[in-house]
């Protein structure tokens, strides 16, 4: 199959419209319903309904392996010119929200004191767009985190041969209201916090603490962003209880804090992601932060 007519069906298929498509591809529309007959008449199936415009099953189905298939091609391009490209006074940078940590500033600190040309451009995104913006060498290095057991590595989204290695590790803790009868605990076991109620929150995914914990964990309330801030008040006000690495509590309000998870044994890890990195600020940023 074209590559270049998967990318037309793709993005009429998220368009829901083929003038839609045309404006956002430079074609006309005319351009745009030839290319997507001619994938149909090469699969020999109709990919797309027309009124309205939307997948067909067949066309749910090739969406599925479409869009990691055009990832794949737009990674492999994106290494083979990083594996030739020149050193470049510039770092970009790509994380979750939880991922950048004190020490990544630091250290682009003093990035920029031995580059005093140096660019710097941070994204905060969630995991799989930081792989993707990777891949596609957007970003030169990415940073994920993720709850995970004490030196055991994350699973990032495959986006391509990526390296991937640890940065940091640090304990978890339940985030409570300073008010709550189990605020003053030592230590707390996940499994005893399972009729409580939870924040659902990309920050902390529900399906992970019943993987680790099994089922419960009923929802109080959905948070949909990536602002650390705005979940710590959600908590601080009793909306709900959430897993955080306890550097995220230290500067949080005083009516928000932190107990430490005795069971099961849990850290917050981040991890580095690059692909071929040419000598520059990057490579060294990235050899210092793995150190």
């Amino acid at each position: 199959m074209d590559p270049h007519l998967l990318t037309t069906f793709v993005t009429v298929a998220r368009c829901g419209s083929f003038s839609a498509a045309a404006t956002e591809l430079g074609y006309t529309q005319s351009a745009i319903s030839q290319q997507i007959a001619a994938l149909e008449a090469d699969l020999g199936l109709p990919l797309l309904s027309r009124r309205p415009v939307e997948p067909t099953p067949a066309g749910r189905r090739l969406l599925e392996h479409a869009e990691p298939l055009l990832l794949r091609l737009r990674a492999a391009r994106a290494d083979v010119l990083r594996a030739a490209a020149a050193p470049r006074h510039r770092i970009g940078l790509a994380v979750t929200p939880l991922g950048f940590t004190t020490d990544l500033a630091d250290r682009l600190a003093r990035a920029r004191a031995a580059w005093p040309l140096l660019e710097v451009t941070v994204v905060t995104c969630g995991r799989e767009r930081v792989a993707v913006l990777v891949a596609e060498g957007e970003a030169d290095l990415g940073l994920v985190d993720g709850l995970a057991a004490p030196s055991d590595p994350l699973r990032p989204p495959d986006a391509g041969p990526l390296t991937t290695a640890g940065v940091s590790e640090e304990d978890v803790v339940v985030a409570l209201p300073a008010g709550h009868p189990l605020a003053g605990r030592a230590a707390l076991r996940l499994a005893d916090l399972a009729d409580a109620r939870w924040l659902r929150t990309p920050l902390c995914p529900l399906p992970r603490l019943r993987a680790l914990a099994g089922d419960g964990f009923p929802v109080a309330l959905e948070h949909r962003g990536d602002d650390v801030r705005t979940l710590i008040a959600l908590v601080a006000a009793g909306h709900g209880l959430t897993l955080l690495p306890a550097s995220a509590l230290r500067t949080a309000p005083g009516d928000a804090v932190g107990v430490p998870v005795s069971a099961p044994r849990l850290v917050h890890r981040v991890e580095l992601l690059h692909g071929t990195l040419p000598p520059g600020p990057a490579a060294d940023l990235a050899r210092a932060l793995t150190e």
